[in-house]
């Protein structure tokens, strides 16, 4: 782990060094005091630590609206700390069959798309809980509990998978803890689970963790020309293909999400030209276990107001009200999807594009 603390060594600064310069640590007691709090304060000791009540109560973070002027600097300087106090194993049933209990949530990174800034208010930096032995113990309960797979369905034909990255990306939160070797190595142990999660960030530090098969790792890809604009602090496409094989070599299955699918002019033919680019360049190793998820561009009017303030260029091709419509999602919220028809065409337009150039991706679900 490259020492986090603030500022950055001489010369060109690392990956690590742009995305986290911690400055400041907002800590509850219980988490600041816990052995995983101590070890994420000793990877940043540089940083000022203030304590709070509740990871939620953070009036500097949340609903401060002069945060949007500071969006990328907030995400780089600032960390919580916190303790998961409700646990559940929510069903899923499109990129797994649960969603675990969160170690993490917020993120370093900052894609324009992101719905988790809707729920935090102008700041989303990265949230780490400390309490992983209860989260990992809670998991292994409830894979007992399902028993084996009965039958097979989309997710997975044998395991039951659990997505452990649904607010943040588990690639970065490796960066701040061992939370994500902790759950890599309970997942290598349960022969009827696996772990599963979706990153835009390379982190080669994984290949160590020996998942054995037990964790699948989903690599976002979008063509070059959109990820530029709206993949703000991830890792370039190349970079993040050029992994793939060497993830399928350290023992992890490896799909793709293929998204945000956004409809603005020349979007088939750079999506065309990606997916001859993964056939080029991929190996036979990955397109034999290879599956992919189609998801199309999901927005939100409160998001669309905060990248207003920080980066408007991306509202250009990600607000289309003359394409889109209001529809609430599984968690209530109110967000903007492409209506029906030019969503229904999209999909099938990729789809047919696969099956053209690179018919060895299995696509396991589109929305």
């Amino acid at each position: 782990m490259t020492d986090g603390s603030a500022g950055t060594l001489a010369g060109t600064p690392t990956p690590v060094q742009r995305l986290l310069q911690v400055r400041t640590i907002y800590a509850e007691p219980a988490a600041r005091d816990s052995p995983r709090g101590r070890q994420v304060l000793e990877r940043f000791p540089g940083a000022e630590i203030i304590e709070v009540p509740s990871h939620w109560q953070i009036p500097e973070l949340h609903g401060n609206a002069g945060n949007v002027d500071r969006w990328v600097r907030v995400k780089t300087e600032t960390l919580v700390l916190g303790v998961k106090k409700s646990l559940s194993a929510r069903p899923n049933g499109r990129s797994s069959d649960f969603i675990a209990p969160s170690t993490a949530n917020g993120c370093a990174m900052a894609c324009a798309y992101c719905y988790v800034p809707r729920r935090k208010g102008y700041a989303n930096p990265i949230t780490v809980f400390t309490n992983i032995e209860r989260i990992t113990k809670y998991l292994r309960g409830h894979v007992q509990r399902q028993g084996p797979k009965p039958e097979p369905n989309q997710v997975d034909p044998y395991a039951w998978v659990y997505d452990v990255g649904e607010s943040s990306d588990v690639s970065v939160d490796a960066l701040v803890s061992e939370n994500v070797a902790d759950l890599v190595a309970t997942f290598r142990d349960l022969p009827t689970a696996k772990a599963s999660f979706a990153t835009k960030f390379v982190n080669r530090e994984l290949l160590d963790l020996d998942p054995q098969g037990r964790t699948r790792i989903r690599f976002s890809l979008m063509p070059e020309r959109d990820s530029k604009l709206l993949d703000v602090r991830t890792s370039p496409v190349a970079e993040r293909i050029a992994a793939v094989d060497e993830f399928v070599a350290a023992g992890y299955e490896v799909h793709l999400n293929l998204s945000p699918i956004v409809l603005r002019e020349g979007w088939e033919r750079d999506w065309a030209e990606l997916l001859v680019r993964l056939d080029d360049e991929l190996g036979a190793a990955f397109k034999e276990q290879a599956a992919a998820e189609i998801i199309m561009l999901t927005h939100n009017r409160e998001l669309h107001e905060v990248n207003l303030g920080w980066h408007p260029k991306a509202e250009d091709v990600l607000w289309r009200p003359e394409l889109q419509q209001a529809k609430r999602s599984e968690s209530g919220m109110w967000n903007v999807r492409y209506r029906n028809v030019p969503k229904r065409e999209g999909v099938q337009a990729v789809t047919d594009l696969i099956a053209r150039h690179a018919p060895w991706l299995r696509v396991r679900y589109a929305f």
